[in-house]
């Protein structure tokens, strides 16, 4: 309150240098924010906030640098675009958070939360050695800087190790401009596959799952050799140029091997891809130094759609329906997408981004029943899973109490981060009893009566096989 106090009897002088570097870096106009306050009012991560979105947008207008750049809310925001999807000028007020972390790391000003900023640099750091994230490696550069962090999360690593979710040692690959990609044959009938970093470690389960379904519902899956990580949420938030530059990598290899659409189960891996895909699309100036890193000129002819989007668009609900030998019966379910397989609509193209429903009807198919709740799209915690936990433990503690409340038994994901931050991260929540979060490819592999393997249901870290025995659906291997 005092501090308050002071800053409210300073003389305030504005100056609008920071709201024209906005402009100028990243098209913004700050001008056009009339305080309405939906970007706080939305926001699910403003209690941890020292200033609330809306106040650090009248200091961005005001020339308040201190206030903006000084902030722990920049630093703290989720990147979960709720702010973005919902503000009624359309200003991308996530990304003008993510400016001002990277302008208060160019003037020399001490990161408010250095997890955050230790976590990009690490990230980054990893992708420019390996070519892909390599979690250890993350892991280790965060612990050095906070070893009390890693104490902190002993349980959550013996848990991921005991399950073999964890690399040991990193899988190195070069950028695919560095070396000749040719057209595989077959590609132009087939739906290419980017699995990203995630499902090659800690979502295993997903991986497995999702080529084994697909295979059974007759979609063919290419993975061309050579992708590389797609820069996640640390790119998008310290390095502009690599946020694109990554995905456009991945997208020309696709393009090189000749399809024209490809899958990515990861909510983040698929939005970072669309979001370049639209950058491109807006900014030819931006295209053409992206062909020029590339050495290639890129035609953009491959759409990228979401997991669950392609199973729906090539087969269908009803199709799925036919194909279930095994319906979950009585099965109470709440389908939980996350922030970034809708959000923000004109990057991502969803038609309800507030309340999608492809995989609940899918959901359905299998004879499920879906339970309709609020949470669907509120943000997990998302990265903050190893920045600052306690963020992720009552966010993500808040979405099982709620789908709980709403008559779940289980909630069903599509989304490596969203079901690290729910699954792994419960053992340390205090909540009466444990709720199953579930991939929905797996429980497509167990509608389709696919093996055991098949589902990969041995590699969850809440055990789901206890509530699918009683069910009757598995027996009690």
């Amino acid at each position: 309150m005092e501090e308050e106090k002071q800053l409210a009897e300073q003389p305030m002088t504005i100056t609008g240098g920071l709201a024209k570097r906005i402009q100028e870096e990243i098209g913004q106009n700050v001008y056009l924010c009339y305080q309405c306050v939906k970007c706080t009012s939305g926001c699910p991560v403003a209690e941890f906030f020292d200033w609330q979105p809306n106040q650090i947008m009248r200091a961005v207008q005001l020339g308040q640098e201190d206030i903006a750049l000084e902030s722990k809310t920049t630093w703290l925001c989720s990147a979960c675009q709720t702010c973005t999807t919902r503000c009624p000028q359309g200003l991308d007020i996530n990304a003008i958070m993510e400016f001002l972390t990277r302008e208060a790391v160019e003037r020399g000003i001490k990161p408010q939360v250095p997890a955050v900023n230790t976590f990009n640099k690490a990230f980054l750091r990893e992708i420019r050695l390996w070519g892909r994230s390599y979690e250890p490696g993350i892991m280790a550069e965060m612990g050095l800087h906070d070893p009390l962090s890693l104490i902190k999360d002993i349980d959550l690593y013996m848990a991921m190790l005991k399950k073999r979710k964890v690399a040991f040692f990193p899988d190195p690959t070069r950028k695919p401009s560095h070396r000749k990609a040719k057209p595989i044959e077959g590609a132009s009938s087939a739906v290419g596959y980017y699995p990203g970093c995630s499902l090659e470690t800690t979502a295993t389960e997903f991986n497995i799952s999702s080529k084994k379904v697909c295979e059974a519902l007759d979609i063919e899956l290419i993975e061309p050799k050579g992708w590389i990580c797609c820069g996640s949420t640390p790119a998008h938030k310290a390095d502009p140029k690599a946020s694109i530059e990554f995905p456009m990598e991945n997208l020309a290899l696709f393009e090189k091997s000749g399809l024209t659409e490809v899958t990515m189960p990861c909510a983040a891996c698929y939005n970072r891809h669309k979001a370049a895909q639209h950058e491109i699309r807006e900014h030819a100036d931006l295209k053409a130094s992206v062909d020029k890193t590339l050495k290639y000129e890129y035609q953009d002819s491959v759409y990228v759609s979401t997991l669950a989007e392609a199973i729906y668009k090539h087969i269908g609900p009803e199709r799925v329906a036919e194909k279930v030998t095994k319906p979950l019966k009585d099965l109470h379910l709440a389908c939980y997408y996350g922030c970034l397989l809708t959000r923000p609509p004109e990057i991502t193209g969803a038609p309800n981004p507030e309340n999608p429903t492809d995989m609940d009807e899918l959901m359905v198919a299998l004879g499920a029943e879906v339970h309709d709740w609020s949470y669907k799209t509120t943000c997990c915690g998302a990265a903050h899973s190893l920045t600052r936990p306690d963020i992720v433990l009552k966010l993500s503690g808040n979405i099982i109490n709620h789908a709980r409340e709403a008559g779940a038994e289980a909630i069903v994901v599509s989304c490596p981060l969203c079901h690290l931050n729910l699954d792994a991260r419960q053992i340390q929540m205090e909540l009466d009893e444990p709720m199953p979060i579930l991939y929905f490819t797996q429980l497509m592999a167990l509608a389709l009566d696919l093996p055991p393997k098949a589902m990969a249901l041995n590699k969850n870290i809440i055990d789901p096989r206890p509530l699918l025995r009683e069910k009757g659906f598995i027996g009690g291997e």
